[in-house]
């Protein structure tokens, strides 16, 4: 394995590539790449692994690469995913995948042409909470997802949608799986360029509706994701990693009950850090030559889907009056006769 791009996020790919070898996965990390010679140097020394500051040194080197977890900023990821399945190098793309619905395509069919397993990093689909609600999933009609984060700098060159609010996208389009009827979205800057804050509605097909509410300018921070189904209400919670489940005239809950016709039950969580599943499954992908749980594919809904919440908020800014930089526009003068 090699890692590319060893920032905040990829360090911790290293780390657990790592932490897996040493827990006797059939995995061997030999190189990080990070072009800031400093970093590739520093994180290549914590791990006892080659560092290189480009891609193509990597390759040059010698060194036998089977596959790749690639880190790098999202505009990069297209060109640098690319050059591995180029050589054969199975992928692993943090998310967003791409920074346009175009360059997903232009992945998918790549790793067609070369036959590269290629995986998607959304990272709470490993989350052992939501690993125990999707056999509990039936068809949930109403969503309430909350995702927020104290500001630090970090990821400021995408709007909050992509950088937070796409992990639950992911999720509620895994669980709904229905076609997009309507979105409603509205979203601000506010330490950043960038959009920090957003609230947003979508309506699916099947009549089920999601509100997603997501920020990275909040003085808590909350991982949670809410929704309704026939006669029952779930309520999970990614950062500690439960669920809990309230059917209607249920019987033998194990929790107690506010009402005798409401049964509350919690399934039971392994808890694991969820890149350390992420990463276990993807070697096994890797290995059996298998479809990947999060495929390009999922990949592509996600990233499509928090685009046109991203061209909605625009809009919607346009339409009140607020300029692209964040600041509200000086009032025009208009006279009447």
């Amino acid at each position: 394995m090699a890692v590319v791009g060893v920032g905040a996020f990829g360090r911790n790919h290293a780390r657990v590539y790592r932490e897996l070898e040493r827990e006797g996965a059939p995995v061997r990390l030999v190189a990080v790449v990070d072009s800031h010679q400093e970093r590739a140097r520093r994180i290549s020394q914590e791990f006892e692994t080659a560092g290189f500051e480009s891609l193509e040194q990597c390759l040059a080197s010698g060194l036998t690469l089977r596959a790749a977890s690639v880190a790098v900023p999202t505009l990069h990821h297209l060109k640098t995913a690319k050059t591995l399945m180029e050589a054969g190098i199975d992928v692993l793309i943090e998310k967003p995948v791409a920074a346009s619905v175009e360059e997903v395509d232009e992945l998918i069919h790549l790793a067609e042409l070369h036959h590269r397993v290629a995986q998607v990093g959304h990272v709470e689909r490993f989350n052992p909470a939501v690993r125990a609600t999707v056999p509990l999933v039936s068809r949930p009609m109403f969503f309430e997802v909350h995702r927020l984060s104290v500001f630090i700098a970090r990821s400021l060159d995408v709007d909050v949608v992509l950088d937070l609010m796409i992990h639950d996208l992911d999720i509620v389009l895994s669980f709904v799986n229905s076609p997009l009827k309507e979105i409603r979205a509205v979203g601000l800057p506010i330490l950043s360029s960038k959009v920090d804050i957003a609230s947003v509605r979508v309506e699916f097909a099947s009549g089920c509706v999601a509100n997603f509410t997501a920020s990275r300018v909040s003085t808590e921070r909350v991982r949670k994701l809410r929704f309704f189904q026939l006669q029952q209400y779930i309520s999970l919670d990614y950062g500690r990693q439960d669920v809990l489940v309230f059917s209607v005239g249920g019987q033998g809950g194990a929790l107690p009950s506010p009402n005798p016709d409401i049964s509350v039950s919690k399934p039971r969580v392994l808890s694991e850090e969820p890149l350390h599943a992420e990463l276990q499954a993807f070697i096994q992908a890797v290995q059996t030559r298998s479809r990947p749980l999060v495929s390009l594919i999922d990949g592509r809904r996600a990233l499509a889907l928090a685009l046109e919440i991203v061209a909605s908020i625009h809009r919607h800014r346009e339409k009140i009056d607020i300029d692209q930089s964040g600041g509200a526009r000086p009032p025009v003068n208009v006279e009447f006769t």
